[in-house]
């Protein structure tokens, strides 16, 4: 798939300068503000990735569980709860098809971790978490904010590290909402490219999939927990499960 070619040992690479612990803090205490957590809630944490947010979460005093499809990134988040001290239930899995319902007080879905695959499967996804959670709980979903990347569309991007890069060239389809690209990745002397689309969302229509899932009272923020404008990089979308 070109989800699993794209999230490797090179995402990890190119992402950590990025990735620090000081912003994965950060946004974990956004995460827990905007979730009202509380200490012992369970949180399921879709796509965790190297459960960079899931290991933040458990240190704050929330039972975590995390699913990927992802072994090679399970194994890193194990590793890196270790270290921690911290528990944290890795699952590898599906997130359309996550094997539990009704289980978790929150569910989130962090970092442009949804939207890679077809409408029907996206909506899988919503109605997945929609069933994971208890009646009552939240869900939340962060991913760019369509409405300021139109006005800050850049066709190609490049990411460089010691001497490697990272090569991003992509189109914007209006008619399907998907972003079109391919990515190159040179490093240490290798090339290879696949492909990768990701659908994007403008915040009204992110509402309206979320509604139509069974979720209420459906809210955006920007990273900076306020009500989201255009003016805000990403969106954050909170919704609940009625009781």
């Amino acid at each position: 798939m070109e989800r699993e070619q794209a999230f490797d040992d090179d995402y990890l690479y190119f992402y950590a300068p990025l990735l620090t612990d000081e912003r994965s803090e950060q946004e974990a205490d956004l995460i827990w503000r905007l979730l009202d957590l509380k200490q012992g809630w369970k949180v399921l944490d879709l796509a965790c990735g190297h459960g960079r947010i899931a290991n933040q979460l458990a240190a704050r005093g929330a039972r975590v569980t995390g699913l990927d499809a992802t072994p090679r990134f399970l194994a890193l988040a194990r590793e890196d709860a270790a270290a921690r001290g911290v528990k944290v239930e890795y699952v590898e899995g599906d997130m359309r098809e996550p094997r539990w319902e009704g289980r978790f007080d929150r569910t989130l879905s962090w970092f442009t971790s949804f939207g890679y695959f077809d409408d029907d499967d996206n909506r899988a996804v919503l109605a997945a978490a929609h069933r994971t959670l208890k009646p009552g709980g939240r869900f939340l979903i962060d991913l760019n904010n369509r409405d300021w990347i139109m006005g800050h569309y850049r066709t190609h991007s490049i990411a460089e590290r010691d001497g490697n890069f990272m090569l991003d060239s992509h189109t914007y389809d209006p008619l399907s909402g998907v972003v079109n690209g391919e990515r190159i990745i040179i490093r240490d002397g290798k090339t290879r490219r696949f492909d990768l689309s990701v659908r994007m969302f403008p915040f009204t229509e992110l509402h309206d999939w979320l509604e139509q899932a069974g979720f209420t009272e459906v809210n955006g923020y920007g990273r900076d927990g306020e009500p989201l404008t255009i003016d805000h990089p990403r969106m954050v979308i909170v919704a609940s499960k009625p009781r």
